[in-house]
Parts: C-alpha cells; sequence; structure tokens
C-alpha cells in the first residue's frame, strides 16, 4: 500500500533520503556538487512529503517559501529501483495541493541539466523552463521552471 505522509525535516526517514540523493548528486555533479550543496540545507524545511510503500520510504520531497506567492521544490528524490513508477508524480502533486492549501499560487524548482529524468517529470506535470533565478542565475548546468497552482 502506498501512503503518502506530510511531516517536517526531522523525519528520519527524509534524512536519510536525502543522504542518498547527496551521494547520487554528488556523483553526478562532481566538483560543482559543492556549490549545489550550500542552497540544500533542510534543517529548517518545514514542509516534507515521505512516500511509503508498505511502511518502506521510496521517496520524498520538501518546499519551501519563495516569495510570498510562491513556494520553491526541494530535495526531490525516489531510490533508483523504484523510478518509473509514477511515485516522484504522487510526491510532486502532494507537494503542490499542500502550497495550494497555504494559499500559494505557483512553484518554482531548480534541477541540472545532468538530471534529464526530473527534467521530464516536471515538463510532464505542467513545469514551464524560466530564465535561471537566484543564486542559479548565470549557472550553466541549471534549469529552472515555474508551474501556476490550481489552473
Amino acid at each position: 500500500m502506498i501512503e503518502v505522509i506530510r511531516t517536517n525535516s526531522q523525519n528520519q526517514d527524509f534524512v536519510s533520503l536525502v543522504k542518498r540523493l547527496d551521494g547520487e548528486l554528488a556523483e553526478r555533479d562532481k566538483e560543482e556538487h559543492a556549490f549545489y550543496d550550500k542552497f540544500n540545507n533542510i534543517d529548517v524545511i518545514q514542509h516534507v512529503v515521505v512516500l511509503y510503500e508498505n511502511q518502506k520510504p521510496l521517496g520524498c520531497g520538501a518546499i519551501k517559501e519563495f516569495d510570498n506567492s510562491t513556494m520553491e521544490v526541494k530535495r526531490m528524490y525516489t531510490i533508483p529501483e523504484n523510478r518509473g513508477k509514477g511515485l516522484a508524480t504522487k510526491i510532486l502533486t502532494e507537494l503542490e495541493t499542500w502550497a495550494l492549501e497555504m494559499s500559494y499560487e505557483g512553484c518554482v524548482l531548480e534541477t541540472g541539466k545532468r538530471q534529464p529524468e526530473a527534467i521530464k517529470l516536471y515538463v510532464k506535470n505542467g513545469y514551464m523552463q524560466i530564465p535561471n533565478y537566484g543564486q542559479y542565475t548565470g549557472i550553466d548546468n541549471s534549469v529552472c521552471f515555474k508551474k501556476t497552482l490550481g489552473v
């Protein structure tokens, strides 16, 4: 049975999944990983989703306020052996629903060109590429997206 729970960054399953995510990203991004890592602190994230199947954590994601009308999607991850089953879409949908419930109008996110499966996920779920924002401006490996919620 699949269950998606809302929690925060203190959830130990989330912490474990993020460690796996960081390990995978370090391999993909090599020397650039340190740059990205400094923007991915999870200590203060209050809006976290963990997906379980038969009580085993298989994936996660989080949102944090970007501005007063937008949340930023962070720390999306599905363990490799469970990819391609629609689990990331379930996580993303729950994050978007949560953002809407808190009266946010949209979500933004950044991913890397070295994560083509992530880019495919976001495009499939209605995200449109936008110019790189904030700390990602001018970073060649970064790709930024935005989605207006509730339309």
